[in-house]
């Protein structure tokens, strides 16, 4: 390859050697061009003039079979496969047996290699393998530009240059343009040849033994005598020491691979048997040894953690799936948006992401394979699609989206510093979600009355340690400096479920959405909600406070939670410490059996907050997180709006002031439904302000208020569509 002086000789000469090496009376070079056709570009014994005249589709011929299910193919009678496809320019029709595999980078075919005789030929394990190595090299060869220039193969789609559009559903709006971020980046092995086998070996052993010690450190770290984190993390170690797959990569390298080469190929083979799998059980081994195959490419190659000048300055973040501190990792300054291979609108990295005002795509399929990193992206969350390397006549479209998305944020701007009232001067109180102090900027910008929710949680996360008590009360102080008067609820600490501290220790819920989380942890460690509530306290300095305990599924529960405020207003008086001029108690409504608690929880609280994602899920016993159930139960199902107004007749005579935090009164038709239940306090992400203000301001609530009444007693009907109809009819922005 070296040698030569030309593309065209380096494929003739590869495919010579492949011929004679092999004793094949036959042996081609098939690429994968745009719209996933296979063009012959080398061949030796078939006609030479068939060379870039030969092509064939993805799953047409055996070529085409072989491209589509990226494995391996040897046939004693080839022409008898009922996928056979004959080209008479190729004059291959004397030839019987075959052999290809697939020329594979990262997961993404880029051709196929095959070899042909004419006799029927039974072709072994050993020379499959051969072919398998070759193709190894020549995948690298062609993806770097050394095989066949980068001008001859443009748009190529297994080189990534085709443009392609990728449906999902939207888990945050909006539209934006950047460069791929592989959150976790594929490793592109820059050797495959070994100098000196022996020592591959010893390398390819010490990474083993370094991935062990990892996993045992893990074991040890945690208290994890039983439990569901413990088995994950032991069935993990027991594929450590699988012996057959470590044999697999060692007889790779026997082969003349290198370390990193070996480990790729053994994946690269296991994965072209199990991936096929329906079995979810099949399917998350075939991830626990992804998982490994990295950990061990990441030693041989000596990666390290990222380096965030490395990065683009206009970040799309691509992954199958990420947690909200893995999303605060990167700079927001310069994260554009994320696509997600999983994920639903109610998981907390995409509330999260709306609270940054970051557009996501999620449930977009196989994402992850389809993407290079560095490849322009469109994520355009209103519409819920991803535009991979778009062309530039939609490029110029999706800047028209964005000027005009722009334009409407000129309007609601517009609107920031007229009151929130209905046509009929009803006034509704708006206020913001927030979690980090950056997002106090946009209690000015949006007019918002106040924060209704202040999570908490999020700084604890991004924290390698618990922060302690100073900590705490400067961070709670600087959001009390920047509200400037204006009321901020703080919820106390909500983790567990998909919020994990690294610091508290495992958790092993086998439901964790359903587990130790929020208010039972606190109430199970009095010491760390005790030193939160002390630092909220130390932060007020004599200001208003609003104390909201989430998760709070019986009275008990909260007595509980109060008794440990009091024992903290206690503490603070002795020592001399300011009080809260004004505080106020409340919880958050988001177990549905404190419904039926009211009567006697209303006496001991100052507010109630519904929180409508987790109300939502526990309501219709459908778990957020699961992609598959994301859009199953409409937030606007008659059964959660009865729950939602049944709140509304219990509070109002007790003088307990509602509020709804949830994403779903950031929704301009979900806030219409609201209101018309009798809601009249909403808090949601900064961003959604400005649409729900013009939905009020347009509003008739007397109408809606009946209009709500008769729908509700028709539950056959679409709600959500009758509502849109509802706002059509009588001018209503939505």
């Amino acid at each position: 390859m070296a040698r030569a002086e030309s593309a065209e000789a380096t494929l003739a000469e590869v495919v010579r050697l492949v011929a004679n090496e092999l004793v094949a009376e036959v042996c081609s070079i098939y690429l994968l061009r745009a719209g996933e056709v296979l063009e012959l570009f080398a061949t030796q014994g078939l006609n030479p003039s068939a060379v870039h005249r030969t092509r064939l589709r993805v799953g047409e011929g055996l070529v085409g079979d072989i491209a589509a299910h990226g494995r391996a193919m040897a046939l004693a009678d080839a022409q008898a496969h009922p996928q056979f496809a004959y080209r008479p320019e190729t004059g291959e029709e004397i030839y019987h047996s075959l052999a290809g595999v697939p020329i594979v980078r990262a997961g993404r075919v880029l051709g196929v290699l095959v070899v042909q005789n004419r006799t029927r030929r039974q072709y072994d394990e050993e020379e499959v393998e051969t072919l398998q190595t070759i193709a190894m090299v020549l995948a690298e060869l062609v993806s770097a530009g050394n095989i066949v220039s980068p001008n001859e193969v443009q748009q190529v789609d297994g080189l990534g240059l085709l443009p392609l559009r990728v449906d999902g559903v939207q888990l945050t709006p909006g539209v934006s343009i950047g460069r791929a971020v592989l959150h976790e980046p594929r490793i592109v092995i820059q050797r495959v040849v070994a100098e000196d086998t022996a020592q591959e070996q010893q390398r390819f052993q010490d990474a083993v033994h370094g991935v062990r010690e990892d996993v045992d450190r893990m074991l040890e770290a945690h208290d994890m005598q039983s439990g569901e984190q413990r088995e994950i993390l032991e069935t993990f170690r027991m594929f450590v020491d699988d012996r057959g797959w470590m044999e697999r990569v060692r007889e790779a390298i026997v082969s003349g691979l290198t370390a990193e080469a070996g480990v790729q190929r053994a994946f690269d083979d296991v994965r072209a048997r199990l991936g096929q799998s329906t079995d979810p059980y099949i399917r998350e081994r075939l991830s626990d040894l992804q998982d490994l195959s990295n950990r061990l490419l990441l030693r041989l190659t000596g990666r390290v953690a990222v380096d965030p000048a490395s990065l683009p300055d206009d970040m799309i973040v691509v992954a199958r799936d990420m947690g909200p501190a893995e999303l605060l990792d990167y700079d927001r300054t310069r994260l554009r948006g994320v696509v997600l291979e999983e994920g639903s609108a109610l998981s907390h990295v995409a509330i999260v992401a709306r609270a940054l005002d970051i557009p996501v795509v999620g449930r977009a399929p196989d994402v992850l394979s389809r993407v290079e990193a560095g490849d322009s992206i469109v994520v355009d969350g209103d519409n819920a699609q991803v535009l991979v390397r778009p062309a530039e006549d939609v490029l110029q479209g999706v800047y028209a989206a964005i000027e005009a998305r722009t334009e409407r944020r000129r309007k609601y701007a517009a609107l920031r510093d007229l009151p929130s009232v209905t046509r009929n001067q009803a006034p509704i109180s708006l206020h913001m979600n927030a979690g980090l102090l950056i997002d106090m900027q946009h209690l000015h910008d949006t007019g918002a009355d106040g924060v209704g929710l202040y999570r908490t949680e999020i700084p604890f996360m991004v924290r390698s340690e618990f922060p302690d008590v100073d900590a705490q009360a400067w961070l709670y102080g600087r959001v009390l400096d920047l509200a400037d008067g204006r009321p901020v609820t703080f919820r106390t600490l909500d983790v567990g479920g998909d919020k994990v501290l690294p610091y508290v220790g495992a958790f092993g819920d086998e439901n964790p959405a359903m587990g130790w989380r929020a208010i039972r942890i606190g109430l199970d460690r009095p010491a760390m909600l005790r030193g939160q509530l002390r630092a909220l306290v130390q932060a007020a300095n004599g200001r208003p406070l609003s104390i909201m305990f989430p998760m709070i599924a019986d009275v008990g529960e909260l007595m509980s939670a109060r008794k440990l405020l009091e024992l903290e207003l206690d503490r603070a008086k002795r020592r001399g410490v300011t009080l809260p001029e004004r505080l106020r108690v409340g919880v958050m409504f988001e177990v549905p059996a404190l419904a039926w608690q009211l009567d006697s929880l209303l006496p001991h609280v100052d507010f109630l907050s519904v929180g409508t994602n987790d109300l939502l899920q526990f309501l219709f016993a459908a778990d957020r997180g699961n992609s598959r159930l994301a859009g199953r139960y409409d937030s606007l199902s008659p059964a959660l709006l009865r729950l939602l107004h049944f709140v509304v007749e219990k509070t109002r005579p007790a003088g307990v002031d509602l509020a709804v935090c949830g994403e779903m009164a950031g929704r301009p038709v979900e806030a219409l439904a609201l209101l018309a239940v009798g809601v009249r306090n909403l808090s949601m992400s900064p961003g959604a302000i400005g649409p729900v203000k013009a939905m009020i301001r347009s509003l008739d609530l007397g109408g809606a208020t009946g209009f709500m009444t008769s729908a509700l007693s028709q539950p056959d009907r679409p709600l959500r569509e009758t509502l849109r109809l509802f706002a059509a009819d009588h001018a209503i922005e939505i």
